[in-house]
């Protein structure tokens, strides 16, 4: 990708070359969202820790990699977030900045309203990747983490056992949340956006016993911290080319 070339300039010409910029655009777990809990009968929160996110991750790692390189991470990612909505503050949120590179990243909260909405999620996508595309900016979508596939005993609360049911019956277990993401995998493809396919990590070690479920810190959709250090990971393999 064009943004190792540009690591690699900037650590050979510190004064010559703009700082790095890369933004993340995306929902809950891009804003670093994790265990939740009850604040009445029927509605919940979550716990925000924005320096777990894989956002900061990738920044720890980048400095690790290249230290004397000065680089901007722009956490765009709010909590109930969905590319319609993604696609509405894009200007405000993304542009504004003039990133280098924008990570993509949406999904969970989309495929909530049923695979009748594909369409939707689609369309929002499309003018995504068009407006970064129109902007000469370098993207990676990434595919998100399951949702639940089981019913945690970890729930004791009505109000998160019901969610829980249906996003592992309507959303997770029926593959509505895979098909979201085959869909934008297509999309990618057409607009030549680099994909960093983590769904299908998932997927394998669902298919290898591993209890799934006990990687989510809400038990619901959230990834544990100790994932979000592997997103990063593979996110800077993308960036690297490997």
């Amino acid at each position: 990708m064009k943004i190792a070339k540009l690591f690699n300039e900037k650590q050979n010409n510190l004064s010559g070359v703009k700082p790095i910029t890369i933004a993340f655009l995306g929902d809950s777990v891009t804003q670093g969202c994790f265990e939740c809990y009850l604040t009445s009968k029927t509605t919940f929160d979550t716990v925000f820790d924005y320096k777990s996110a894989y956002s900061t991750r990738v920044r720890e790692i980048l400095n690790t990699l290249y230290p004397t390189v000065q680089i901007n991470i722009i956490n765009a990612g709010i909590s109930g977030d969905s590319a319609p909505a993604g696609l509405k503050r894009l200007e405000r949120d993304v542009l504004s900045f003039n990133p280098d590179l924008v990570v993509v990243s949406y999904g969970l909260n989309d495929s909530v309203s049923g695979i009748e909405n594909i369409e939707s999620y689609a369309n929002a996508l499309t003018e995504i990747f068009k407006k970064l595309k129109e902007n000469n900016i370098e993207t990676i979508f990434l595919t998100q983490n399951y949702m639940n596939t089981t019913i945690s005993p970890h729930l004791k609360d009505e109000v998160l056992l019901n969610l829980a049911v249906k996003l592992k019956d309507k959303v997770q277990n029926n593959n509505t949340l895979k098909e979201y993401f085959v869909k934008a995998k297509e999309l990618a493809k057409k607009f030549d956006v680099t994909v960093c396919d983590l769904y299908s990590v998932w997927e394998k070690m669902d298919k290898a016993g591993v209890r799934v479920t006990d990687l989510l810190a809400n038990k619901l959709n959230h990834p544990i911290r100790e994932y979000h250090y592997y997103i990063a990971i593979k996110l800077i393999e993308c960036m690297l080319g490997a």
